[in-house]
């Protein structure tokens, strides 16, 4: 008999709901069925595209007497992580300081009014690898509970307010003068744990951390340091050769289990492959490497292939396992390449370093082993193999769509749009966007959390509007429809309203289901905090806006916690890219002119040559006053040609008309050279700004 998950929309959830476990959803029900039982809560939070999540599931959640157990002792409590960061958050702070580490499937047990007492993650069905089995570990909370009660309840007690504190880590500080020197000493920690021989950080299991590397372009843009962009190139490099990237479809897996890139988790995560499609379309501007732009958009291609509903919005996840196998879909042997293949076979394996012997359980991962050109020839080959592939069982995907997630892809279509002169984009971008605003967003301006199935719910965190308002302040640069502009000040307006500290912001709005602790997280995970993704965007927004009030809560966020920036950038990149921002004094640079004349679009070629992150641009038509965009306020045009007008801490150069001008005031006004600057004519810079033109598709593109 199905539980009561069975009415949710979750995947992840409604994959649990014929369990034997009596699940509930988290709310209400639940809650008031343990206090009115006098029963603790086991609370388990997980995700559709987790491995060991279904391991849980198939070894225990299933197991007729391990849920006879949970049914009799406690409320079962499922929840889905990507549906609810801020309960994901909360118990995970708890569980890493009752358990020294943390993770999925996550493992809690509550009080009845939710406070947490003892947690872990992953426990398996009998004792092995140092752990308990977790049917011992449910009697003997059990237990605990009905002899040991007081004993909890104070435990419970001390690490609430520890979690709390945590969570109240800016208040009462003092405001601090942000300072270039918060830069370089996180440069040098991140110079100093950087893995030279195969890039990125840390040793095994090693995650991308596209965050990192966006700040390291950024600081060599500024400083011109070598080994900003070594490190930067050397990683991405070493990142797009391996098995964590898809050779054949295109996109990223979440993460290697090993050092060196070979060997993936499976799953696809929407955030990664956002994050990472801009990272190399960045490195592409500044290097002029082909590879990189390549690697962008079969990213890119791969999203709207197998991740885009047809209503516009974007999944979330695919799943790491098929057919019950974890990467069954993905690898390969030497005889099923050379079925497909023939005589190209050969060529293909030793390009892609598939052996008998395998690299992955008998088989084999494909790993680029070869040349970029080797690569290159070997495209027909890979779109013979990846058409073939598309005959399996594909992983299962979780079909819901997140605010927040939703708002970093659609950055990354928005700018990649611009960028590549690929129409195609553009139009992914924008229908994202109406969707969002569409879909998401009620009557009176708040946006909701998830969506799936025509079913928006859950009210919004911080990290969706946050998100959003940088996808918008993108997509708005490449089309400058002020719909989009206007969309992105509305959201800020409600951050500021409903989201605000006494330093920055919390997770959750001031009406929001109340919960053991207001949550506010400041680090970043494997996207971007929601505070530091705030600061940003209210920077950047503050320049169109014309707006001191935007500057002022992004700055004042961003002052106390420079400490922490300068000593764990890896923690806090994204926050170091908003300090980077707001110290480069960024050009704010307004252009009069018809969209379609041909003045107006070499100005605005100008703006999207080479790596430029610390500008924003707005575009008005001659005399269209009151301008929607406050940077355009009172603008006009030289002898009837198009103009702009380039501003720095609010104070306007003299406009100028020819693209020449532009470039030289965009470039004296920056703290770097024009040759550290570096303005690449290669593979991001074939075509002019007015003729879009598709350079390459992932196989299988529609």
């Amino acid at each position: 008999m199905p539980n009561h998950l069975v009415n949710e929309t979750s995947p992840y959830l409604l994959q649990h709901a014929e369990n034997p476990v009596d699940w509930y959803p988290w709310g209400e029900e639940a809650l008031q069925k343990a206090q009115a039982e006098d029963k603790p809560i086991f609370l388990s939070i997980g995700y559709s595209a987790c491995h060991w999540c279904h391991v849980m599931a198939h070894e225990s959640f299933q197991d007729e007497r391990v849920a006879a157990i949970l049914n009799e002792h406690f409320v079962s409590v499922k929840v889905d992580r990507e549906e609810r960061p801020d309960l994901d958050h909360i118990y995970m702070s708890a569980v890493q300081a009752l358990a020294g580490r943390g993770g999925w499937p996550m493992s809690v047990f509550l009080t009845p009014d939710g406070q947490p007492f003892y947690g872990g993650t992953y426990f398996p069905p009998t004792p092995r690898y140092g752990m308990p089995a977790f049917a011992d570990v449910l009697l003997a909370v059990a237990d605990a509970w009905q002899n040991r009660r007081q004993e909890l309840l104070d435990g419970s007690r001390q690490l609430v307010a520890s979690i709390e504190r945590q969570m109240m880590v800016l208040g009462g500080v003092k405001r601090e003068t942000v300072k270039r020197e918060t830069l370089a000493a996180a440069f040098g920690n991140l110079r100093r744990g950087f893995n030279q021989e195969h890039g990125g950080w840390g040793g095994a299991p090693k995650f991308p951390q596209p965050m990192a590397l966006e700040f390291l372009l950024r600081y060599h843009h500024t400083t011109g340091d070598s080994d900003a962009l070594h490190m930067v190139t050397h990683t991405l490099d070493a990142m797009a050769r391996g098995g964590m990237y898809d050779q054949l479809g295109g996109g990223f897996h979440r993460y290697s289990v090993d050092d060196h890139w070979l060997t993936p988790h499976f799953e696809k995560m929407l955030y990664d492959n956002a994050q990472l499609a801009r990272v190399y379309l960045h490195a592409c501007l500044v290097t002029g490497e082909p590879f990189f732009r390549a690697i962008a958009e079969e990213t890119l291609d791969y999203v709207v292939r197998e991740m885009t509903d047809s209503s516009g919005g974007f999944y979330s996840t695919q799943d790491a396992d098929s057919e019950g196998e974890e990467g069954k879909f993905f690898i390969w042997t030497p005889d099923e390449v050379r079925a497909v293949l023939g005589d190209q076979a050969d060529h293909f394996i030793e390009v892609y370093g598939v052996t008998e012997r395998g690299n992955f359980e008998g088989r084999n991962i494909l790993e680029l082993k070869g040349s970029l050109e080797e690569r290159e020839a070997l495209a027909d080959a890979r779109r013979r193999l990846f058409e073939v592939r598309e005959q399996r069982v594909h992983p299962g995907r979780d079909d819901k769509v997140l605010a927040s997630w939703n708002g970093l892809m659609l950055a990354a279509f928005a700018e990649a749009a611009r960028v590549l002169r690929r129409d195609d984009y553009r139009a992914v971008a924008e229908r994202n966007a109406a969707f969002l605003l569409d879909q998401l967003r009620t009557s009176d301006g708040r946006l909701a959390h998830t969506w799936k199935a025509g079913v928006a719910k859950a009210n919004g965190y911080l990290e969706d509007y946050a998100h959003l308002i940088e996808g918008l302040l993108e997509l708005y640069q490449t089309t400058f429809d002020p719909r989009w502009y206007r969309a992105a000040v509305e959201l800020a307006e409600t951050v500021i309203e409903h989201f605000s500290a006494p330093v920055g912001f919390f997770d959750t709005s001031d009406d929001h289901e109340p919960l053991i602790v207001r949550p506010r997280e400041l680090q970043d995970n494997a996207v971007p905090s929601g505070n530091a993704m705030a600061a940003f965007v209210l920077l950047r927004l503050g320049g169109l806006a014309e707006e001191l009030r935007y500057l002022d809560l992004a700055q004042a966020a961003l002052g106390p916690l420079q400490p922490m920036l300068a000593r764990y950038p890896l923690g806090f990149a994204q926050w170091l890219i908003a300090l980077d921002y707001v110290l480069s004094h960024p050009r704010e640079i307004a252009i009069v002119g018809d969209p379609a004349a041909a003045d107006t679009r070499a100005l605005l070629d100008v703006c999207v040559s080479g790596y430029r992150p610390h500008q924003i641009v707005a575009l008005g038509e001659p005399g269209a006053q009151p301008a929607a965009v406050p940077l355009l306020q009172e603008r006009g045009q030289i002898e009837g040609r198009a103009t702009a007008y380039v501003c720095i801490d609010f104070v306007c150069h003299p406009p100028v008309t020819e693209p020449e001008a532009l470039l030289e005031l965009i470039e004296t006004t920056s703290p770097s050279s024009r040759e550290r600057i570096g303005i690449k004519k290669g593979p991001c810079h074939k075509t002019p700004y007015s003729e879009p033109q598709i350079w390459h598709q992932a196989p299988g593109f529609p």
